[in-house]
């Protein structure tokens, strides 16, 4: 077990620095309210942090 909470700690924190290198702040602070959303049962904020990553994803493509 304790060899399972490392390894997901680690893709957690990998995950969370290849998001902040490719999307800056605003990459973080959507992942930040989506995981807080989620862990609080809150529809209104990790909906917001989801449309927050969903724009930042489809941005390039809009341009």
């Amino acid at each position: 077990m304790p060899v399972l909470s490392l390894l997901s700690a680690v893709l957690v924190i990998t995950f969370e620095q290849l998001v902040q290198w490719h999307y800056g702040p605003a990459g973080i602070a959507g992942l930040l309210l989506l995981s807080i959303g989620v862990k609080t049962r809150n529809t209104t904020c990790s909906s917001v942090g989801a449309a927050l990553l969903a724009i930042l994803v489809a941005g390039p493509a809009l341009r």
